[in-house]
């Protein structure tokens, strides 16, 4: 028998009965426990880029992480400050999308506000050097994540860029990636 005559013959999500989607759901299941060895994968090719900066976008992301490990954050926390850059090489000017939307299912909501909005709140430190408004993260001053993001920025992300900085390595978070990135998605996220 093969492969394919074992799964639904819809050729549309309107042809789709109840009994294929019985088929489908435990198939997320095995899809999700296989994240955490792509999400390592993924950082381990930030190792190839420097993207101009003092260190690798592995380094730096391992720098992030190290640090809010080290100040007692939890493993969630610990684990968007790994992987918050991890669309750099995918989506430079749009990288904190990418983390958001793996982390979306899993973190809470602050961590995932925080990810999502980490990029424009780093501009702070740098954007009047290049031209842009440095102040931008002001228009989401309303927020009840402003505070946590731009502490994120400030104690994590802004100072991860030393190349004398002893940071672990990633094999070190390999069974936190595990952990928690093989878990089942508290919810079905649709957007």
């Amino acid at each position: 028998m093969s492969a394919s005559s074992t799964r639904p013959a819809f050729r549309s999500f309107q042809e789709s009965t109840r009994e294929d989607w019985a088929q489908i759901m435990p198939a997320l299941a095995v899809t999700q426990s296989l994240v955490p060895e792509r999400i390592i994968e993924n950082l381990r090719h930030l190792a190839d880029d420097h993207g101009g900066f003092p260190v690798s976008r592995l380094e730096h992301s391992l720098q992030t992480a190290t640090r809010a490990e080290r100040d007692g954050r939890d493993l969630e926390y610990v684990m968007c400050a790994l992987i918050h850059d991890i669309g750099d090489t995918l989506a430079p000017y749009n990288h904190p999308a990418i983390a958001a939307s793996i982390l979306k299912p899993l973190a809470r909501p602050e961590n995932h506000w925080m990810v999502e909005h980490h990029g424009i709140f780093q501009g702070y430190y740098f954007w009047h050097h290049i031209g842009q408004d440095q102040h931008a993260r002001e228009a989401f001053r309303d927020s009840p994540y402003f505070e946590y993001t731009a502490e994120f920025c400030a104690k994590y992300d802004q100072t991860a860029f030393d190349p004398d900085y002893r940071s672990e390595p990633l094999a070190h978070f390999e069974p936190m990636i595990r952990e928690y990135f093989a878990a089942k998605p508290a919810k079905f996220v649709q957007d």
